[in-house]
């Protein structure tokens, strides 16, 4: 889970105050939350200076969350600060064209291919169906769902239309639940249920890879240890569940 970083008392006389020395203080203690929120998105070490470039755009979210984070909207910071972090990290992912063309077209292929075959056979394709639907071999189809995954699908980005990044958007979430819009509130209730109903039609270790997840918060290489598997099938699964997901909503 999220470690709880903040400290109440700093954060109350750095609000009242401001001193730079306190938020100094403020993003040295969360620093790790940065680093575990790129392992949370399959981004490892391994990458080398690509894993320090993120990190450093991860930072300055962080920077820019202890600087605009205000108390009064009743958020934890963790869960505003979160949303800073991994948003500068997306935008920099977006911006530096990392992905090959080659990984970013075999990306989408196989995302186009699940929606077929859950359209064509109501159940979610297994690795070999989408490998015999797209003419390529199974270590192909992996790899591309591995590619898939770090173009950071996810359930968050389907409850929130796509877009965590909107700028704008990010205290309206979290900030006045007095003045709650009925209708979207029934919008929401309904694809949880949707989505509930869906996530019932995953075979059980599906299920677990995602409570593990979403609910327990571990990492893929955490998750990897608890069902003795390696770090990178635990992305690829969690891709394709996420893609499985979507294609089945879209299909009811």
């Amino acid at each position: 889970m999220i470690m709880q970083m903040e400290t109440a008392d700093t954060f109350e006389e750095f609000f009242a105050n401001r001193s730079p020395e306190l938020r100094e203080k403020l993003v040295l203690q969360s620093v790790p939350l940065v680093h575990y929120l790129l392992a949370r998105m399959g981004i490892t070490q391994e990458r080398g200076s690509d894993y320090e470039d993120l990190a450093h755009q991860g930072l300055m979210g962080l920077i820019e969350a202890v600087d605009r984070f205000d108390p009064k909207f009743n958020t934890r910071f963790s869960t505003y600060a979160s949303l800073r972090i991994r948003g500068k990290i997306l935008d920099y992912l977006r911006t530096a064209d990392w992905m090959p063309r080659t990984a970013r077209k075999r990306s989408r292929m196989i995302q186009k291919s699940v929606s077929t075959l859950w359209s064509q056979n109501s159940h979610e394709p297994t690795e070999e169906e989408i490998a015999a639907h797209l003419g390529i071999n199974v270590e192909e189809v992996q790899q591309g769902l591995a590619d898939s995954n770090r173009i950071l699908v996810s359930l968050d980005m389907m409850m929130d239309g796509g877009d965590q990044n909107q700028d704008g958007s990010i205290y309206e979430r979290f900030s006045d639940e007095k003045q709650t819009n009925p209708s979207e509130v029934f919008e929401k209730e309904s694809l949880i249920e949707e989505m509930s109903d869906a996530i019932h039609n995953l075979s059980e270790r599906e299920q677990v890879v995602l409570s593990l997840y979403y609910n327990d918060g571990l990492t893929f290489k955490e998750i990897g240890k608890v069902l003795d598997i390696t770090e990178s099938r635990v992305c690829q699964l969690h891709a394709r569940v996420i893609l499985s997901l979507k294609a089945m909503m879209a299909n009811d």
